[in-house]
């Protein structure tokens, strides 16, 4: 995938331990007001969230449902988020190894997506060139910021096959989409081998004995598959946010594809084209679905907004009302969906729980209060993105190291 630096990067390692990557997230004050529901900031290290809010659920008798969380964080880091609890229960006795809750005040329920952003601080371990940074910051500057390629996370980083997971069910091919998820083994994983002999000889009993019990998503969906015999029925089970990644990754492999193809056309990210689709800026943070077309009228007057930060240039996210650009840049989203054989449509007919409208996202990324600091061997970066944007993306430009990669390949 293209890089929009063309300095050589710094190489380095991340997350060799949590404590490498440290993630604070920011809600907006209006949660607060009002509320009747209980807010706690929860601390965890090494627990991917929604196993974290199954566990406290089950902890103190309630459904997992009954927790609302404004957004993911990452596994391998230490992470603060906040959760919501909206009836009369007692945290402060639940003890769970690697998991921390603060009771900080009442306010609305969370949902997801309702957070301003994250607060990053990023150690890279033994960087190769961290003299280059500063070129790397100059020329990107004048490029207008970094490109806002959806992370590695998002497909999985250790087994990248949550966007194959979802093609296929847009397809609605959901015995092949089970045995992507069920069957294909990851990096040197516990399980691995479990996987392969799914994939092998599609034996569900077999399965259900040889799977580990930590593996709580693909045990569920082998039990109901047993219990119905139905592969769409095997999905349904599984926790609607869980559910709805699978689609959710396939539309960001399309949006890191229209990206990589826009650097590499030539075509400029910080700069509207006519035919472009804009995302309107308020104090630093993209309001998505404020978003207006270029034209050969406005054109001069959208990129004066785009230089004072009022406005940026977006890409697609594939769904079945989504926003489509025309002209030039509406003729790459169109290629994309073209050579993926997917209509907007297929967006609109899967099940309820998985259906997507689509919409827009901004092409550049531009963090705030951005700082390093060069330690030995290490550099430590600290900065905060709007919701949505992925640190990963950022250092990715800096360590140009494969393991970054946005479009994961099998």
């Amino acid at each position: 995938m293209r890089y929009l630096s063309e300095t050589p990067g710094i190489g380095g390692r991340i997350k060799v331990y949590p404590e490498d990557f440290i993630v604070r997230e920011v809600l907006p004050s209006s949660i607060f007001k009002g509320g009747k529901c209980r807010i706690y900031l929860l601390k965890k290290r090494n627990w991917e969230t929604m196993a974290a809010i199954k566990e406290i659920a089950k902890r103190i008798g309630i459904h997992y449902s009954e927790i609302g969380f404004a957004g993911t964080k990452d596994r391998h880091a230490v992470t603060y988020q906040y959760i919501s609890i909206c009836r009369d229960v007692d945290l402060a006795q639940v003890r769970i190894a690697d998991i921390e809750i603060k009771f900080v005040g009442y306010g609305r329920p969370l949902r997801l997506g309702l957070l301003l952003g994250n607060w990053f601080k990023i150690r890279v371990r033994d960087a190769e060139r961290p003299e280059l940074i500063k070129d790397i910051i100059t020329e990107l500057k004048n490029k207008g910021g970094f490109p806002n390629y959806f992370g590695v996370q998002r497909f999985g980083e250790k087994r990248s096959v949550n966007h194959i997971v979802g093609r296929l069910l847009l397809e609605g091919k959901y015995e092949e989409a089970a045995e992507v998820f069920l069957g294909y083994p990851g990096e040197g994983m516990e399980g691995d081998e479990a996987r392969r002999k799914f994939l092998e000889t599609k034996d569900v009993d077999l399965a259900l004995k040889e799977f580990p019990k930590f593996l709580r998503y693909e045990r569920a969906m082998l039990y109901k598959y047993k219990e119905t015999k139905s592969w769409k029925k095997a999905f349904l089970v599984l926790p609607r946010p869980i559910l709805r990644i699978f689609i959710h990754a396939f539309q960001a492999y399309l949006f890191n594809l229209y990206l990589s193809r826009r650097i590499e056309g030539g075509l400029p990210l910080n700069e509207a084209l006519p035919g472009d689709i804009v995302v309107q800026i308020k104090r630093g943070i993209p309001l998505r679905t404020r978003t207006y077309r270029v034209t050969e009228t406005n054109v001069d007057f959208v990129n004066s907004k785009i230089k004072k930060g009022e406005a940026m240039v977006s890409g697609p996210i594939f769904g079945y009302s989504m926003r489509k650009a025309e002209g030039i840049p509406g003729k790459l989203e169109k290629e994309i969906l073209e050579e993926a054989g997917i209509s907007l449509e297929a967006f609109k007919k899967l099940p309820k729980p998985l259906r997507e409208p689509g919409g827009r996202r901004e092409l550049i990324i531009k963090p705030r209060k951005f700082a390093y600091r060069i330690e030995g061997n290490d550099v430590v970066f600290r900065f905060f993105l709007p919701k949505g944007v992925y640190a990963t993306s950022v250092l990715r430009e800096f360590m140009k190291i494969r393991a970054l990669s946005p479009l994961p390949c099998r």
